[in-house]
């Protein structure tokens, strides 16, 4: 693994204005015994014309910051609970932006605004941008121990355009921000519907990029049946992928950026195969580009799919041995090749990938957030460190960094 790193003298750095939210729909969660309520006020002073930089006085450049987009991760607070941080588009300056009573399940930012939505203690919390404001959006009550997945809140998704979260609860639910109010708009198959079918649990897992579609999974409670499924708001309807691969539970998936299609991939050989697939979105239909066996003794072993602004598909890859039939870890390597996976794949970093657990994309495909396992038994979280694509030694963000994602 490449562990080269290099520590950057700021010299300048971008001053980002906060925004203060405020809800259409007043604050929530005054029932819950240790909610932390903070509310912040700004005043926007307007700009004199003196203020106003002349022809004769051009304003300075802004500095080019280490980061395209600012930086959201889950990390442990002082206390060891894990929260939600922020790290500013200079790769330093941290900021924490939930400091809840108990650990944080699961969040996502709004590219919209830098506003976060998050789940703690079974109850979807709403906060602006700069952590301020907290509000309830949804309390689930007391989780169930027998029947977890009928009573826990899961998963909150922005929408491309922040006006919406869609979250797990009892199906796929939809709250509209404007609003507050919350609609169940895929509910679960019951065990005893009329059909004989199996119950079916739907989570929400990411919005294609033009907002018209919900990558979902579909999960058989108390079973090893998982699959996924493409649902569509405007009408609510279900398109179920079919093909090899339509599975890919626990792989990583990339839409396109029209959202027509979305790249998935596993590394792992075990309960379900490794490969790397294609979906059409609209169709469901799953095109497996690379299969598991190599056909050599080995397997294929992709993970991480990316497709680069320039029409290239950027991924980590490997080709390892199943003795046993089992594969969790294996070195793997930075890739590119053209979108059906195989043709020109060339290897950009030989460097050993082993202990990768998640990776984040810059959107130019410059470089790639790796988050490091600090040991082989670890499958969640890991040092993130920034590696380039052109060899520069790599930069160190933050020791810990689990759930990876950017922000506006």
């Amino acid at each position: 693994m490449k562990q080269k790193s290099r520590i950057f003298s700021v010299f300048l750095v971008l001053m980002l204005a906060a925004l203060a939210c405020t809800s259409p729909f007043g604050g929530g969660g005054g029932d819950s015994p240790d909610q932390v309520a903070t509310i912040v006020a700004s005043t926007l002073q307007a700009l004199t014309p003196d203020d106003v930089p002349s022809e004769a006085t051009p304003a300075p450049e802004e500095p080019a910051g280490l980061l395209p987009q600012s930086f959201y991760y889950l990390g442990n607070d002082d206390t060891g609970l894990l929260q939600v941080f922020r790290i500013e588009r200079d790769g330093v300056t941290t900021h924490q932006v939930t400091f809840e009573p108990v650990n944080v399940n699961s969040y996502n930012v709004s590219l919209a605004d830098g506003s976060v939505v998050f789940i703690s203690n079974n109850q979807l919390f709403w906060v602006d941008a700069n952590g301020s404001g907290r509000r309830i959006l949804v309390d689930g009550g007391p989780v169930d121990p027998n029947n977890q997945f009928e009573t826990s809140i899961s998963n909150p998704v922005f929408s491309p355009d922040g006006q919406t979260i869609a979250y797990g609860l009892r199906g796929i639910n939809m709250v509209a921000l404007s609003t507050g109010v919350s609609s169940l708009v895929l509910p679960q198959r019951p065990q005893d519907n009329a059909l004989g079918q199996p119950a079916e649990m739907y989570i929400p897992k990411n919005y294609s990029p033009d907002g018209t579609k919900l990558l979902i999974t579909i999960a058989i409670p108390n079973s090893d049946g998982i699959s996924s499924g493409i649902f569509f708001p405007a009408t609510s309807s279900l398109v179920r992928l079919t093909g090899e691969g339509g599975f890919f539970c626990c792989g990583k998936q990339g839409w396109t950026s029209d959202g027509s299609a979305l790249y998935a991939a596993s590394p792992s050989m075990g309960m379900y195969g490794s490969g790397l697939w294609r979906v059409d979105a609209m169709t469901g239909t799953v095109t497996t580009l690379i299969q598991s066996d190599a056909g050599d003794g080995t397997f294929n072993l992709p993970d991480e799919p990316f497709l680069g602004p320039d029409d290239q598909l950027y991924y980590f890859f490997a080709k390892a041995p199943a003795p046993d039939g089992f594969i969790s870890r294996s070195p793997l390597q930075l890739v590119r090749s053209a979108l059906d996976g195989v043709t020109g794949r060339t290897v950009i970093l030989a460097d050993n990938f082993q202990l990768l657990n998640e990776a984040l994309w810059a959107p130019d495909a410059s470089f790639v957030i790796v988050a490091f396992a600090p040991i082989q038994d670890v499958y969640v979280g890991g040092q993130a460190e920034v590696t380039y694509l052109d060899g520069r030694p790599s930069v160190v963000l933050t020791t810990f960094a689990q759930d990876m994602r950017w922000g506006p």
